[in-house]
C-alpha cells in the first residue's frame, strides 16, 4: 500500500559542505526513490521546491510530496541519521502521512551533529509544545514550575543515554536522529 507523505525542514549545515556530501548523506533516500540527485528528487506538489541544497546559506531545504511504502521512514531515519554529521547544529524534521480514510499522521525526527545536540532540541521543543498548552489555562508561574520538572526529566534522560554510552559501543556518539511521534487528525 502507498501512503502519501510530506516531509518538511530545514537542516543548517557545516561551513564547506559540498553539493557531493549531502548527495552522499541523502543516498539511501534518494536509492529509494530510484534517483541519482537531489534535482531528480521532485515533489508531487508543484508548489513544494523539494529537497535544495543553498550553498550561501549553508542549509538543506527540504519540503518533498511523494508517494511512498512501508519501508520510507526507516529508510528516511537511517538517510538523517547519515547527514547528521555534516550538519552544524541539531534540526526537526516534520513527517507528515495522509491516508486515504482522511486521517493524518504526524511524526517529528530530529538530526544533529552529536546526540546531545539532538537532545538539547527535543527538550527545546518539549518545553514550547508543553508551555503552549499550558498557557490556554495557566500562568507563567505555573508554566514555570512544569518546565522545570521537563528539563529534570530530560537532565535525567541526557544522564542515563551518557552511562549507557560508556556501557555500549552502539549508542551514537556523532550524528543520529531520534523520533517523536503525535497523532494529530486534520478534520
Amino acid at each position: 500500500m502507498r501512503i502519501e507523505v510530506h516531509v518538511h525542514g530545514t537542516l543548517y549545515l557545516c561551513k564547506g559542505v559540498t553539493l557531493a556530501q549531502v548527495e552522499n548523506g541523502l543516498h539511501k533516500w534518494l536509492d529509494y526513490l530510484d534517483v541519482a540527485s537531489i534535482a531528480e528528487a521532485r515533489s508531487l506538489e508543484q508548489d513544494d521546491p523539494g529537497i535544495v541544497f543553498h550553498r550561501s546559506d549553508r542549509t538543506l531545504e527540504i519540503c518533498w510530496t511523494g508517494e511512498v511504502g512501508r519501508n520510507f521512514v526507516h529508510r528516511l531515519q537511517e538517510t538523517l541519521y547519515e547527514i547528521g554529521p555534516l550538519t552544524e547544529h541539531a534540526s526537526e524534521v516534520e513527517v507528515t502521512y495522509y491516508y486515504e480514510d482522511g486521517r493524518d499522521e504526524y511524526q517529528l525526527l530530529f538530526v544533529g551533529p552529536t546526540a546531545e545536540a539532538i537532545h538539547q532540541t527535543q527538550r527545546r521543543r518539549m518545553i514550547e509544545d508543553v508551555s503552549g498548552l499550558l498557557s490556554r489555562h495557566f500562568g507563567e508561574a505555573e508554566i514555570g514550575q512544569v518546565t522545570t520538572v521537563v528539563n529534570e526529566l530530560f537532565d535525567r534522560d541526557l544522564e542515563r543515554s551518557k552511562a549507557a554510552a560508556e556501557s555500549e559501543a552502539d549508542f551514537p556518539q556523532t550524528g543520529g536522529s531520534l523520533v517523536h511521534f503525535r497523532k494529530k487528525h486534520l478534520h
